[in-house]
C-alpha cells in the first residue's frame, strides 16, 4: 500500500488494547480482540465530490492537498497517510431491542487519528470495502446514503448537535449491487465513501460484546483505556468507573434532547449505534419532521412497532444505557448506584427537555404552569398537519398585542392545509391565548426573545426531499445540488435571503416518495 507524507496518522486504540491475532480478512467470529486488522479494498476510478473545507482546516490538512488526486485516492483506501495502521473495531449490539451478539466494522475501516489542538481525532472510511465483521454483506456504501451521511453529520454539526462529522465523500468508480427497499428489486448503484471523523466510534456495543463474552480481561482494558483517553478529568479518581458511566448517561441525555430540539429522528437506535461520547453516529434510514408526529419513524425496518419513532427516543436511550450498565456490572458491581443513574437519566431529560422547550417558546422566566403550555402545544401542533420547523421559527414574529386573525395569518405557511376546520382554530386559539399571556409575564421586549428563539430553533434543516434531489442530481454526474445544501446548512440559523426557496414545506410530491418519506437499512 503506498504511503503519502501530507498526513501523519497516530495509533492510540491499536498500540494500547488487544488486537485479533488473526490477520486474514475472512468473515468469521473474533474473539478476545478489541479489533482486527484490515486494508481497504482499493478502488477503480476514485474522484471527489466534495469536502469540508472547514472540517480540513480544523485538522490541520492543506488545502491544495484537499484539492489533489491524491487525497480522493486516501478517502477511499487507495493510499495510506503515514502512519496509518487500518483496523475495523469488534463490537455487538441490541439490534431492535433483542441481542444481535457479534456485529462489528461490517463497511468501517479506521485509519488512525490526526492530532489537533482539541484532542486527537480519527478517520474512518465507511465503504471502502470488506472486514472480517461484514457478515454477509460486501463492505462497501452507495452514493445514495453515502449522501445523506455526508450532508447529515455536518447539518448537525452546525446545528450544534453532538455528532460525528464528515470531512469528504468521493465516488469510487464501481459499482455496488443493492436491494434498496428488501423487495427483491436488487439492482447496481453507483459506490462511494464518505471519511467519517472523531474523536473515537467506541460504541456501547463494544463493551457488550466482550462482557457476554465474559472476557473481562479485555473490558477491563477497554474500560481503563475510554476513561484514561477520553474521560481525562475522572481517570485518577477512586470512583472512575462510576462518574464514567454517570458522564455517559449525562452526554447521551444531551444528545437526545437535541434531537427532539431539531425535530431529528435517528431511525436505528440500536446499542451499536450508540457512540460512548454522547454523539450521533451512523447516519442510516433517518429523517426531520415535517409535520409533527410524534410517532413517525424514518425506518421501514421499524415497522410495524415504531420502536424508534419521535417521541420513543428518550425511553430508547434510557433502555440503552441500561443495556451498558449490564455489561459493565462484572466491573461496577453497584446495583444501587447503577439503578438510581438510569432513573436519573428520566429526570434529567424532563429537566433539560423542560428548559429546551421553554427556550424554543422565547420563556427565560421559570414560572409554573410551563410544562402545561408546552403538553398543550404538542397536543395543539397534532389537530392538523404543522410544519415542526416552520411553526416555531414564525413563532418569534408572535406579539402579546397581536389578534388571533393576525396571528393566524403569522403562523399559516407552518400548516399544510389551505383551511382549517372551526374546531381546529378553536383549539389553536385557545393555545395562543394562553402562550399570548405568558409571553406578558416575561422581562425582556419582543425583539430580544425574537432574537434568542432564532438561535435555538433552526430556519433550515436537511428535510429528506432535498437529500432525494440532490441524490438524484448526482446518479447523473450533477453535484451542484450538493455543494449548495452544505454551504446553506452551514449557517441554519441565519436567513440567508439567496436560499429562501428552501424554507418552505415538504411539497406533496414528497409525502410517499420513496427516500423522501421512510427508508430502508439498505446502503
Amino acid at each position: 500500500m503506498f504511503i503519502l507524507p501530507k498526513i501523519i496518522l497516530h495509533n492510540t486504540f491499536t498500540d494500547k488494547l488487544q488486537a485479533d491475532p488473526d490477520t486474514t480478512n475472512t468473515r468469521r467470529q473474533v474473539y478476545h480482540a478489541c479489533y482486527s486488522w484490515v486494508s481497504p479494498k482499493g478502488m477503480k476510478d476514485p474522484s471527489m465530490i466534495i469536502y469540508s473545507k472547514d472540517l480540513a482546516f480544523d485538522l490541520g490538512i492543506e488545502k491544495s492537498f484537499c484539492q489533489s488526486s491524491d487525497f480522493a485516492k486516501m478517502m477511499v483506501g487507495n493510499v495510506l497517510a503515514t502512519g496509518s495502521k487500518p483496523f475495523a473495531m469488534c463490537y455487538g449490539g441490541h439490534q431492535f431491542g433483542n441481542w444481535a451478539n457479534q456485529l462489528g466494522d461490517g463497511r468501517a475501516i479506521n485509519l488512525g487519528e490526526i492530532q489537533t489542538p482539541i484532542g486527537h481525532m480519527n478517520l474512518q472510511l465507511k465503504g471502502a470495502g470488506p472486514t472480517q465483521y461484514s457478515r454477509t454483506a460486501d463492505g462497501f456504501a452507495v452514493l445514495r446514503s453515502s449522501v445523506r451521511e455526508f450532508l447529515c453529520s455536518e447539518a448537525m454539526f452546525y446545528l450544534g448537535v453532538p455528532t460525528t462529522r464528515a470531512l469528504s465523500l468521493t465516488l469510487t468508480g464501481e459499482d455496488v449491487m443493492r436491494d434498496m427497499m428488501y423487495n427483491g428489486n436488487a439492482a447496481y448503484e453507483k459506490g462511494a465513501v464518505v471519511c467519517r471523523v472523531a474523536p473515537t466510534c467506541i460504541r456501547f456495543g463494544n463493551f457488550e460484546l466482550l462482557s457476554v463474552r465474559k472476557d473481562y480481561e479485555n473490558l477491563k482494558h477497554l474500560l481503563d483505556f475510554t476513561i484514561k483517553e477520553y474521560f481525562p478529568e475522572i481517570s485518577s479518581q477512586k470512583d472512575k468507573y462510576i462518574l464514567f458511566f454517570e458522564s455517559v448517561s449525562a452526554s447521551t441525555c444531551k444528545m437526545i434532547v437535541e434531537w427532539q430540539r431539531v425535530g431529528f429522528v435517528h431511525g436505528v437506535m440500536n446499542t451499536d449505534n450508540m457512540s460512548i461520547l454522547g454523539q450521533t453516529i451512523d447516519y442510516g434510514p433517518y429523517g426531520w419532521l415535517d409535520d409533527y408526529d410524534p410517532n413517525w419513524t424514518p425506518n421501514t425496518t421499524d415497522l410495524p412497532g415504531k420502536r424508534y419513532r419521535f417521541s420513543n427516543q428518550p425511553l430508547i436511550a434510557q433502555w440503552n444505557i441500561m443495556q451498558l450498565a449490564n455489561a459493565l456490572y462484572e466491573i461496577i458491581p453497584d446495583e444501587t448506584t447503577l439503578n438510581q443513574i438510569i432513573q436519573d437519566f428520566k429526570l434529567q431529560y424532563e429537566t433539560e427537555y423542560l428548559g429546551m422547550m421553554c427556550k424554543k417558546l422565547g420563556l427565560s422566566l421559570n414560572i409554573d404552569g410551563d410544562g402545561n403550555l408546552i403538553f398543550d402545544l404538542e397536543k395543539m401542533l397534532q389537530l392538523t398537519e404543522t410544519d415542526f420547523t416552520i411553526f416555531f421559527r414564525e413563532l418569534s414574529k408572535i406579539e402579546v398585542s397581536m389578534s388571533l386573525p393576525q396571528i393566524l395569518n403569522i403562523m399559516k405557511p407552518s400548516y399544510y392545509a389551505e383551511n382549517l376546520s372551526e374546531e381546529t382554530l378553536r383549539e389553536i386559539y385557545t393555545w395562543f391565548i394562553s402562550y399570548q399571556n405568558r409571553l406578558k409575564m416575561e422581562n425582556q421586549n419582543s425583539i430580544a426573545r425574537k432574537t434568542i428563539m432564532n438561535q435555538v430553533n433552526p430556519k433550515y434543516i436537511l428535510r429528506n426531499y432535498m437529500s432525494q434531489l440532490a441524490i438524484e442530481e448526482a446518479n447523473q454526474g450533477k453535484y451542484d445540488l450538493i455543494h449548495e445544501l452544505h454551504e446553506m446548512l452551514k449557517k441554519p440559523y441565519d436567513d440567508q435571503p439567496k436560499y429562501e426557496k428552501w424554507y418552505a414545506k415538504r411539497p406533496n410530491w414528497a409525502k410517499e416518495k420513496v427516500g423522501c418519506s421512510m427508508l430502508s437499512c439498505s446502503s
